[in-house]
């Protein structure tokens, strides 16, 4: 027991420094706890370092401890929901105040230009040094109120006949070319600042 504590521990000093500070991932009414459970592995190998969940028709429990119990969450997380900070907001409203009120700037993901900017994924800067990515409802998207106070949205240029992709799939292919950025950014910070 003391040996496998070791090597988790271990485990987590060695990734602490690919982990992506104040980046955090936000699902706005996602329909499915099972695409929770595949945002959050996705989230966890990637470093961000939250999530958020705006939960409006209240169908997910306040505490963050009863819902990883739920198999269908764990079951699809493989356990990255034991390592994987997630708050749950009751609206978008609410979300979006605690946002700006600790000064993130967020940027929305949609397949179709919607925002003041707008941006093809690899196109776009993710350096900013708070940084909230939003992610809409399976059918509906984002909301336009998030759009609204998003500094710009940003596409994953595809080249089929389909428009968009699921949610879990999405969210792998944004947040791995974010957190490259931003890991690339505070790799290159962190030697520009180191003593000579």
């Amino acid at each position: 027991m003391n040996n496998s504590k070791s090597t988790i521990r271990k485990r987590a000093d060695e990734i602490k420094e690919y982990q992506c500070k104040n980046l955090i991932a936000v699902l706005e009414n996602p329909m499915d706890i099972k695409n929770i459970g595949s945002v959050i592995r996705n989230a966890n190998a990637l470093g961000v370092e939250k999530i958020y969940v705006v939960d409006s028709r209240q169908s997910l429990p306040d505490d963050w401890e009863e819902l990883r119990e739920r198999k269908s969450l764990s079951k699809i997380s493989v356990s990255a929901s034991k390592w994987t900070f997630v708050k749950r907001f009751n609206s978008t409203e609410e979300c979006l105040e605690h946002l700006e009120k600790n000064r993130f700037t967020s940027v929305v993901t949609s397949p179709h230009i919607k925002g003041k900017e707008n941006y093809v994924l690899h196109e776009a800067d993710y350096t900013q040094s708070k940084l909230a990515v939003w992610f809409g409802n399976e059918s509906r998207g984002v909301s336009d109120i998030v759009v609204e106070r998003s500094e710009s949205c940003i596409s994953i240029p595809m080249f089929g006949m389909i428009e968009s992709l699921n949610l879990a799939t999405t969210t792998g292919i944004v947040l791995y070319e974010v957190t490259k950025q931003r890991r690339e950014y505070q790799a290159k910070y962190k030697r520009a600042n180191r003593k000579p």
